[in-house]
């Protein structure tokens, strides 16, 4: 099953984790989970979250483990164009053969997104008993028996 996002639902899945840092996807971002909602409810997945505390993406273990391959991978090339980055990240290899695939995503993102205090609460979220604030699951709204939103 291809959910609408593109995912490939694996029939025993029940969760997914995400680990992410600080940056654009920071742990009081509101359309982030809006749009993790979104997700689940397509997936019928529970999202569960776990974000770097502030301050520390400098240990994100992903970074460490690859973008200075990335960065020797286009070394010394010019980057004139997104379609360039995008080739050029995704023909990165590590010495243990970790690849990236890397895409160029062409929706549009209109600025100033407001998420109201009303949607926030049609949002599913259960704060994790460690760090709520930064570690919480979104639960799929989808009735599992009739398929109606809950």
């Amino acid at each position: 099953m291809v959910g609408k996002h593109g995912q490939t639902a694996l029939p025993k899945a029940g969760r997914v984790l995400i680990t992410a840092d600080g940056g654009g996807n920071g742990s009081r971002n509101r359309l982030w989970k809006k749009e993790l909602q979104q997700f689940a409810d397509d997936a019928g997945l529970v999202v569960e979250v776990c974000h770097l505390p502030p301050g520390t993406s400098k240990w994100n273990k992903i970074e460490h483990r690859f973008l200075s391959f990335i960065s020797q991978n286009w070394r010394g090339k010019p980057l004139v164009s997104h379609e360039v980055v995008v080739q050029l990240i995704s023909a990165a290899k590590n010495r243990g053969g970790l690849t990236v695939r890397a895409e160029i995503d062409r929706r549009s993102y209109p600025p100033g997104q407001k998420i109201t205090d009303e949607k926030m609460e049609r949002i599913r979220l259960e704060r994790a008993s460690f760090h709520g604030e930064w570690n919480y699951m979104i639960h799929p709204r989808m009735n599992a028996k009739d398929g109606t939103l809950i």
